[in-house]
This record gives structure tokens, C-alpha cells and sequence, in this order.
């Protein structure tokens, strides 16, 4: 098949063209480069041996869409574009709607008019809300998020219900991800954030490599065994490998939602220890006051994957954390270098 891939220069979606393309499928990969880069790309190529047709476009440029859509024979879309910090989300709402919700309606607006009809979305377990009960179960309502990325992610999840109940002809795959971690174990691609971190696993390893001085713990007073929160992460590979079994599954008509996680939390201090016992190199940190909107624990029940999708992580933590390392260690600066 002929995968178009939106936001498919950055983490996720680099790691999903190199699955792509080694399972077979031909890829064009549209990005605005706000969170990608044209590298990622040049090392994908190099990865499979295999060319990415890439075209500089935004989501959110009907025009430019019109004539990727005229130009390849797309079967369907993956679709990863969009901001996603959450902080920067709570300083700059106006942006996560116009580039996550917005976007999307004209994404699906260019479809419609192509008559394609087959999309894989790229959702967050924030739409749960900090309400749910864990292991977080599908079967749960979306809950009350607490900012505003998770709230565009929820919005858009409504949007494509709206959208299946309207035209029964849509086929979509809505994927809940955790906390994906990790880098291609060859080393060429990985996780690059603009400026600082604002995840644990790069700002972990960029303390590692010497960008930043200090790891911050945000609060070590939670309900759990070591006062720090728990997550679910998951290998960056096991989730660009579901999009491949969500794409293959896509002969249903309707929406259906998936969890992507392990099914086991981490807290922040043993992920700390665990990258430091598989890479020899020690990590400093300093314990901060509690940030707000943090939740104590979350962990997903991937169960629906693994019946319905045949999908569940493979791979573990300290391949997670070999990986991470083997990465940011040849790429000090990223894929600025």
C-alpha cells in the first residue's frame, strides 16, 4: 500500500516509515518541521535502503494537501501531526486547537475529497482524565483532561466518531499511546526535543551526555513505593509496530480505540537506576516540588491489542534504556550535529 504519514519527521512517526517501509509499503511523509527533522528522514532512507518521498506541508494548508492526495495513489493515512507539550499547551491553547483540532478537520476535509477513507491516529492516554481508575481500560469514558494537548486529543477522538456515524465508508484506528521511550537500536534515529526536555527519558539522557547539568524529580512524596510517579513506557519500535497492526487491521467500518502500553509502571526514581545500571553512566538528580497536573500512576490494560490487533511490547526496559543511550551517545546534539 501507499502510506501517506503525517508528522512522519518526528520521533514516532520516523520510527513508524522505517516499519513501514521494511514491511513493504511505499511511504510520502508530510511534516512542517516544527517537531521533525529533514534528517530523521536521510537516516530512515539509510536504514531501510529504501526512498521516502517527503514534502514539506502543514495539516493545516488545504492546498498543499490537495496536490499530495492528486499527486500519489494514498490507501490511507497515518496520522502523527501535531504540538505536543503539555506544558507549552497550558501557555499556548490557541495553538494546540489550531494545529491538533483544526488541523485535523482539514486533514480529513482533504480525504474525504480524495476518497480516502482509512486513517490511523495518533491519541494519548490523557484523555482518560485524571479521574480514571487504573489500569486504564478502553472501555472507560474519556474523562476531564488537564490542559489543553490532552483536550485536543480527545476533541479530535470525537471528531472521528462524529465522522464514522456520518459516513459508515471511514475506517478508523485510534491509538492511546503511554509513554513511549527507546531509539532505533541502530542508532541513527531517536528522540531530538526542541530545547528542553519535556519528557523524562531525553532529559534523562541528555544529563547523561552532558547538555544539562542536573535531572529535576518532581516530588517524591507520592502514595507510591518510592514517593516518585509511575508510567507506562513502552519501546518506541513496539509502538511503531502497531500502527503497522492497526493499518493491516483497517477492514472494519467505524472506530475503534487501542491502548499502546506494557501494562507495567516505572516509577521516575527506578527509571533513573535502571538507565544507570545499563549504561555504567550515572545520572545527578535533585528532588523538585510536585508539577502541577501530574498524575501519581498510570498504566494501561493493552489487552484489547494483543486479542484483537495481535500486538503487545516486546521489548523491555533495559533494551529501552540500552537503546536510548546507544542513541543520544553517537548524536550528543541531536540531529543538529
Amino acid at each position: 500500500m501507499q502510506i501517506l504519514v503525517t508528522g512522519g519527521a518526528g520521533y514516532i512517526g520516523s520510527h513508524t516509515v522505517v516499519e513501514l517501509l521494511e514491511a513493504g509499503h511505499e511511504v510520502v511523509v508530510i511534516d512542517n518541521l516544527c517537531n521533525g527533522s529533514r534528517e530523521a528522514l536521510r537516516r530512515v532512507e539509510r536504514i531501510t535502503g529504501k526512498p521516502v518521498h517527503f514534502v514539506e506541508c502543514d495539516i493545516r494548508d488545504r492546498e498543499g494537501l490537495d496536490a499530495v492526495f492528486s499527486e500519489h495513489a494514498i490507501d490511507a493515512v497515518i496520522h502523527f501531526a501535531g504540538l505536543k507539550a503539555v506544558g507549552e499547551s497550558v501557555g499556548k491553547p490557541l495553538a494546540y486547537y489550531e494545529n491538533n483540532v483544526h488541523g485535523t478537520l482539514v486533514l480529513c476535509q482533504a480525504m474525504e475529497a480524495a476518497g480516502v477513507r482509512r486513517m490511523v491516529f495518533s491519541s494519548s492516554a490523557t484523555v482518560y482524565g485524571s479521574e480514571a481508575p487504573v489500569p486504564y481500560v478502553e472501555t472507560t469514558s474519556r474523562g476531564t483532561t488537564s490542559n489543553p494537548y490532552g483536550t485536543s486529543k480527545a476533541m479530535v477522538e470525537k471528531v472521528l466518531e462524529d465522522l464514522v456515524v456520518a459516513d459508515e465508508r471511514w475506517s478508523v484506528a485510534v491509538l492511546r499511546y503511554f509513554n513511549p521511550i527507546g531509539a532505533h537500536p541502530s542508532g541513527l534515529i531517536g528522540e531530538d526535543p526542541q530545547g528542553i526536555p519535556n519528557n523524562l527519558m531525553p532529559y534523562i539522557a541528555q544529563v547523561a551526555v552532558g547538555r544539562l547539568d542536573e535531572l529535576t524529580i518532581f516530588g517524591n512524596d507520592y502514595p507510591t513505593v518510592d514517593g516518585t510517579c509511575e508510567r507506562d513506557y513502552l519501546h518506541v519500535v513496539d509502538l511503531a509496530v502497531g500502527h503497522l497492526k492497526a493499518l493491516k487491521a483497517l477492514e472494519w467500518r467505524g472506530v475503534r480505540t487501542y491502548n499502546m502500553g506494557t501494562g507495567k509502571a516505572v516509577s521516575v526514581l527506578d527509571m533513573v537506576k535502571s538507565f544507570s545500571r545499563v549504561t555504567g553512566v550515572e545520572v545527578p538528580y535533585s528532588f523538585g516540588e510536585r508539577r502541577g497536573g501530574d498524575l501519581t500512576e498510570c498504566w494501561a490494560d493493552a489487552s484489547k491489542a494483543a486479542q484483537e490487533l495481535g500486538w503487545s511490547a516486546e521489548k523491555g526496559l533495559d533494551e529501552m534504556m540500552a537503546d536510548t543511550w546507544r542513541w543520544q551517545s553517537a548524536n550528543p546534539q541531536g540531529f543538529a550535529e
